[in-house]
């Protein structure tokens, strides 16, 4: 009988996830789920018919203050992740999400095969966000801020704090409240795409790679082959030569 051989990598431990970055990322996802939701209420209220005093059953002021909470929470953790990313380590850096060079977008035709044409053996090499994923969280920045922009807009007229009136202006440059109001909900149908894709991919990517795609948002490390962490010459936008040092 012929003897079967086993090939083991070596893998080395990665601290790729800072804390403030996993606290930032939950946080997000739970405001974002908060506002879409109550979002969705406050666009096509439900007729509740109740013999009940009308302060027992303020369905809208509850929702709509929710949904202003979160858009506060929404609002300064985004602004502390553009903070983050001037002063973290190279993985959340700023360039990560920003095309600096050819190899950003060699990587993203790479990840591109292994995503739609789910070719094997064409493994990227990133540790931290590959190309393609720091491309579009590049635009899903952008959408956090046409969010915020449109909905202090929106809330400006309505608010007594000097903050929400800041954004006073907002409806007068887009052409009035409609305008924005669509703007405001076509942009919520993005971040609902932009989660279920998300959300597949990485589960997708950690069955590819297993390196712990899906744990290291919860613990901050992943684990890298030993080969592949010695190569110089790597595809991410970060050229620099991997370490387990947290720079």
């Amino acid at each position: 009988m012929a003897k079967k051989y086993i090939h083991i990598h070596r893998l080395r431990r990665v601290y790729t996830w800072e804390l403030p970055v996993r606290l930032y990322h939950w946080l997000n996802a739970l405001v974002m789920v908060a506002l879409i939701v109550t979002g969705f209420y406050i666009s096509n209220p439900l007729v509740i018919s109740s013999h009940q005093e009308a302060s027992k059953r303020f369905v809208m002021g509850w929702m709509r203050a929710i949904h202003f909470i979160a858009a506060y929470i929404f609002f300064f953790n985004f602004i502390f992740r553009l903070y983050w990313g001037f002063v973290g380590n190279k993985y959340a850096n700023w360039k990560q999400f920003i095309p600096t060079g050819k190899f950003f977008f060699k990587e993203i035709w790479q990840v591109l095969k292994i995503d739609i044409l789910q070719l094997k053996g064409k493994e990227h090499l990133s540790v931290g966000h590959n190309a393609l994923a720091g491309f579009i969280y590049f635009f899903t920045f952008i959408a956090f801020g046409i969010q915020s922009l449109t909905g202090f807009g929106l809330y400006a007229s309505m608010s007594n704090w000097w903050f929400p009136k800041l954004f006073s202006w907002v409806p007068t440059i887009l052409g009035g409240d409609i305008m924005v109001r669509q703007i405001h909900h076509w942009t919520m149908w993005f971040f609902i795409l932009f989660v279920v894709i998300h959300v597949y991919l990485v589960f997708y990517h950690d069955y590819v790679e297993g390196r712990g795609e899906t744990s290291s948002m919860v613990g901050g490390w992943k684990f890298i082959e030993e080969e592949a962490f010695q190569k110089d010459k790597q595809t991410a936008p970060d050229r620099s030569v991997l370490t387990d040092e947290k720079k």
